[in-house]
């Protein structure tokens, strides 16, 4: 594609290879790759230093921080934010002599999840919609929506509205979140907003 010809910002120290799809209003920072047959949604951020390996799929609005990478086997749905360092895995065992290509595991990061910086997600897993992973985390296992997962190994100890206000239901099975307006309810061990 000619510069001329997109409709997204990318930095002139970016490198990005032929066959990939970036979408509009998309800024591209310095030193980020992003290869062949991944897809970046309209309106994200993509950081110094970020790489986008082939097949990783990002949706719209998502923000990735700097020096973030993202292997195959990635999706990240709309509004996803990845804070600095953050860290995605995409096979359990890796060995430099043993080609574990076609072992690659999927994991999906769901509509609005934050994940702060320096954690590590582990292959295989489904990081539940708005839910919140604190910084340095490690996520070994499946995140429920509007969970907050903190430690190593990340444990749950709390809930997070969309707008990222703590949720508390000490008192009840319901909390009103005021910074958005918004009810949320506890039923089952899991979260809804009402």
């Amino acid at each position: 594609m000619k510069s001329s010809d997109k409709n997204y910002f990318a930095h002139e120290t970016a490198v990005i290879d032929d066959g990939c799809k970036i979408g509009d209003d998309t800024k591209v920072w310095h030193f980020t790759h992003i290869m062949p047959n991944a897809e970046i949604g309209s309106h994200c951020n993509l950081g110094q230093n970020v790489f986008i390996m082939s097949g990783v799929k990002i949706g719209n609005g998502v923000k990735i921080q700097n020096n973030v990478s993202i292997y195959d086997g990635v999706i990240c749905e709309d509004d996803v934010f990845i804070g600095p360092s953050a860290v995605f895995t995409n096979v359990h065992n890796p060995r430099s002599s043993v080609n574990r290509k076609n072992e690659f595991l999927k994991t999906t990061v769901r509509k609005g999840a934050s994940i702060g910086a320096n954690a590590t997600i582990i292959c295989g897993n489904e990081i539940g919609a708005h839910s919140f992973i604190g910084a340095g985390s490690v996520v070994t296992k499946e995140v429920k929506p509007y969970a907050l997962i903190v430690g190593n190994p990340g444990k749950q100890i709390g809930w997070m509205s969309e707008t990222g206000a703590r949720l508390d239901f000490t008192k009840s099975n319901e909390c009103f979140c005021e910074e958005e307006g918004n009810t949320y309810k506890l039923e089952n061990d899991q979260v809804k907003k009402l």
